[in-house]
């Protein structure tokens, strides 16, 4: 910014300027924000993968269970997984989950 004019009336006058340009843009910025969450609100949520992978607890989250997509029981540690990756880890001797059965919906039966 240029230099501030030296007397006190112009630095007030500068000062509610600065207040009524600063109050302009909290209103625009709280518009923008009102209007961003009722697009995020009216966007669908992604689509869950069709076939996820059940993680271990601990550093190496090592896969322990196939899951259909969207299966409650596969559980915050999961992660999606292709057809043809769920095909592999089951016929590798990976668990099946007993509750969605995703060696079935895939066609093998163990």
């Amino acid at each position: 910014m240029s230099e501030l004019p030296p007397d006190l009336p112009r630095l007030r006058t500068l000062e509610t300027w600065l207040q009524l340009t600063l109050d302009q843009v909290r209103r625009h910025i709280a518009l923008a924000e009102q209007q961003a969450a009722i697009q995020r609100a009216s966007d669908p949520p992604p689509a869950p993968p069709e076939w996820v992978v059940q993680l271990s607890v601990g550093s190496e989250g090592r896969p322990i269970a196939v899951h259909v997509g969207g299966c409650a029981s596969a559980g915050r540690r999961a992660r999606g997984i292709s057809r043809d990756q769920a095909i592999r880890a089951l016929t590798d001797g990976l668990e099946p989950c007993a509750l969605c059965r995703p060696d079935t919906e895939l066609g093998i039966l163990g």
